[in-house]
């Protein structure tokens, strides 16, 4: 069966591009990175997520749990909130997360943060 569908561009045709960024990486253990947003109907609930934690790596993450509407909870590196309060972070990794998560997913973050000091010093 052939088809006779042509794609032929017109002028006035709107150009339309899609950019990908790839991050390739190697497999870690556990299988998460520096966050992990736990979804209310995830297969995997916050007590298997916990036990896998702190058999694989103990006292590198916290676990909270949350009453939100599409998460059950949300795993943190410990690290990450030396540098970004958990009042300041939380909110925004789960605004984040809700734009590409439902409830039955879990969702893994790399973060980034980059602390910025401009001072000035008498002389």
């Amino acid at each position: 069966m052939s088809s006779k569908y042509s794609c032929a561009s017109h002028p006035s045709d709107p150009v339309r591009k899609v950019e990908l960024t790839i991050r390739l990486s190697e497999f870690e253990i556990p299988p998460m990175q520096d966050v992990l947003l736990v979804g209310k109907r995830a297969p995997i609930g916050p007590e298997a997520v916990r036990r896998m934690v702190d058999a694989l790596t103990p006292e590198q993450y916290d676990i909270l749990y949350l009453d939100h509407e599409i998460f059950e909870a949300v795993v943190l590196k410990k690290s990450l909130l030396k540098f970004l309060p958990q009042e300041k972070f939380l909110p925004v990794i789960l605004e984040e997360g809700e734009r590409v998560a439902a409830e039955n997913t879990v969702v893994k973050a790399q973060v980034n943060v980059v602390v910025q000091v401009n001072r000035a010093v008498d002389l």
